[in-house]
């Protein structure tokens, strides 16, 4: 009968205790919570049979035992419930998007997810999101908080017993872990995406990693650079530089007609003289990896390893003396544009026309709302500054997802039908495709309207365009949606970006440049290291971190 009970009691465990709430949560986790794991491990073609089904096995059991190893050093009365309802909460999320869009939580997502605004949130939200956090996290949390407190123990007694769980939980995996060796570091290797789809132990690896950047940096303004920035002299009766530097969103190059796309994406720029570039890789794979980058002079091979923050190509332009304004219609310059002066399409100059009807919807705008009163705001900027040259920068909301049907206007939609929902697994791709590329057609004529205000201003500026995306986009190829990948592993869809320049034929830059020189530019390998540079060189700027080697059009000048 003692032996029975034991039995029994091991089936049936006392539930109030900090220790077995934590195991059982970690069982839970390891097991439910990571289906997209689970799924992504079953259509590999070398997991297959019954040596497939036991490597996932062990692999499950080896998520489950490190889960409840690190659990077991925070199972303690006035804690576990706590952590634990959070962590399922959390976990039941991230299935929901690990599941629908193939996306990573490492730590750059964690810094897309702080910096991101009301409206991008609000793309994301649905009901299968809602369903995900109830079951998989509200649930199981509610019944944790259900269980009765946790009998008293001599502190002596709980830390040996919550230090001997996670000894056992390390043995577990690291058994576990060598009976399928083989497979498992092979998997591994060829398949690096899978280590941050582990949950909920990706989202604390993620965190700690983001927040311990975070606290490394040092505090302070940001390190000076280009101090000795200056202009050079214009040639007599020359006008001054206008450079409108239109940084697009998520649009990938692949699906622009000029880059051989074969729907018509581009109908108004193909009329127009702009030159696409063909093969440009960006900086990073979201905007809060690839918007600071750009804007450095020192490419992404060496931009990672700053300490800190540094000035960027808004204030050496402002330092040497040009005029410099940033427009903003998505989330923010990711303090970028702190020290220029910087608007946003919600925030009208003094004076200005109502936005027309139809561009903005209450919630937000459309990019064409950037174009609006454009003379006003230049008007309200320093003259001097202006009299000596204007860089304007557009940062636009482009093809930002997983919502594309908000991103274009209601008559702008010539590739029909169209994913209507966020959901986009749950939509026939041809949908996700045409939505998407309604987005690059609104794109398109968005450009070709700057185009035609910058030839309203060529009568006091050498006016011209340089339009890069920050990053491409994912749109069910391989089951990937949306952006964000580690770019270490990040498909093409994802690094490959269009970069588009515009120099009108009579204007001082283009006098300057040798004769179809920029036309042999267009399927050469370029990136946005070449931005900070080409940027400067366009205006006639100078600094000592100016590289001519990365200024795209260095090359072309007489």
């Amino acid at each position: 009968m003692p032996l029975l009970k034991r039995l029994l009691a091991w089936f049936q465990p006392d539930t109030s205790r900090p220790l077995t709430q934590a195991w059982l949560a970690a069982l839970w986790m390891g097991l439910a919570a990571n289906w997209p794991l689970w799924q992504q491990l079953h259509a590999l073609p070398e997991i297959s049979g019954t040596r497939g089904l036991v490597f996932i096995v062990a692999f499950a059991g080896m998520v489950t035992a490190a889960t409840g190893a690190l659990l077991s050093l925070l199972a303690w009365p006035r804690l576990i419930k706590a952590l634990l309802a959070v962590l399922l909460l959390s976990a039941g999320a991230l299935a929901y998007f690990i599941g629908s869009y193939g996306i990573v939580f490492d730590p750059t997502m964690v810094v897309n997810m702080v910096q991101t605004d009301v409206r991008e949130t609000r793309d994301l939200l649905s009901w299968r999101l809602l369903l995900s956090v109830l079951l998989l996290g509200a649930l199981p949390a509610w019944w944790l908080l259900r269980r009765p407190a946790a009998p008293r123990q001599a502190f002596a007694k709980r830390l040996g017993g919550n230090v001997a769980a996670f000894g056992l939980g390390l043995v577990a995996m690291v058994l576990l872990a060598l009976s399928v060796f083989a497979d498992l570091s092979s998997t591994m290797r060829n398949y690096k995406t899978l280590r941050y789809m582990v949950t909920p132990l990706n989202a604390v690896y993620s965190i700690s990693s983001a927040a311990l950047r975070g606290q490394a940096a040092p505090s302070g303004p940001p390190a000076v650079i280009g101090a000795d920035a200056h202009l050079l002299p214009r040639a007599e009766g020359s006008k001054p530089p206008l450079l409108l530097l239109v940084v697009g969103e998520t649009a990938r190059a692949m699906n622009f007609s000029l880059n051989g796309y074969e729907r018509p994406t581009n109908p108004e720029l193909a009329k127009l003289p702009v030159l696409s570039l063909r093969q440009v890789t960006s900086c990073g794979t979201s905007t809060a990896a690839s918007l600071p980058c750009m804007f450095s002079p020192l490419g992404r091979a060496a931009f990672g390893d700053v300490k800190g923050t540094q000035e960027n190509l808004l204030d050496v332009l402002q330092r040497a003396g040009l005029a410099v304004l940033w427009l903003d219609n998505q989330s923010g310059c990711k303090g970028l544009c702190d020290r220029v002066p910087n608007s946003s399409t919600a925030k009208l100059p003094e004076g200005a026309a109502p936005l027309p009807a139809g561009l903005c919807d209450g919630e937000e705008c459309f990019d064409e709302s950037l174009l609006h009163e454009l003379d006003k705001r230049i008007a309200a900027l320093d003259p001097e500054r202006v009299r000596r040259g204007l860089v304007l920068v557009m940062h636009q909301m482009g093809s930002h997802g997983p919502a594309y049907f908000k991103r274009s206007p209601p008559d702008l939609k010539p590739f029909q039908p169209e994913c209507k929902s966020n959901a986009l697994q749950q939509c026939a791709r041809e949908q996700v495709v045409n939505g998407y590329d309604n987005t690059i057609v609104t794109t398109d004529r968005l450009l070709a309207r700057s185009i035609a205000w910058l030839q309203t201003q060529r009568g006091r500026f050498d006016a011209g365009m340089f339009y890069v995306s920050d990053h491409g986009e994912s749109l069910g190829e391989n089951g990937l949606y949306l952006h964000g990948m580690p770019y270490a592993m990040a498909p093409s869809e994802q690094t490959h970006v269009p970069m588009l320049l515009w120099v009108p034929e009579g204007g001082g830059l283009a006098a300057s440049l040798k004769p179809g020189c920029l036309q042999a530019l267009r399927d050469k390998p370029a990136s946005h290291d070449n931005l900070f540079h080409t940027a400067m060189g366009w205006v006639g700027a100078r600094a000592d971190v100016y590289k001519p080697e990365w200024d795209l059009l260095a090359g072309c000048r007489s």
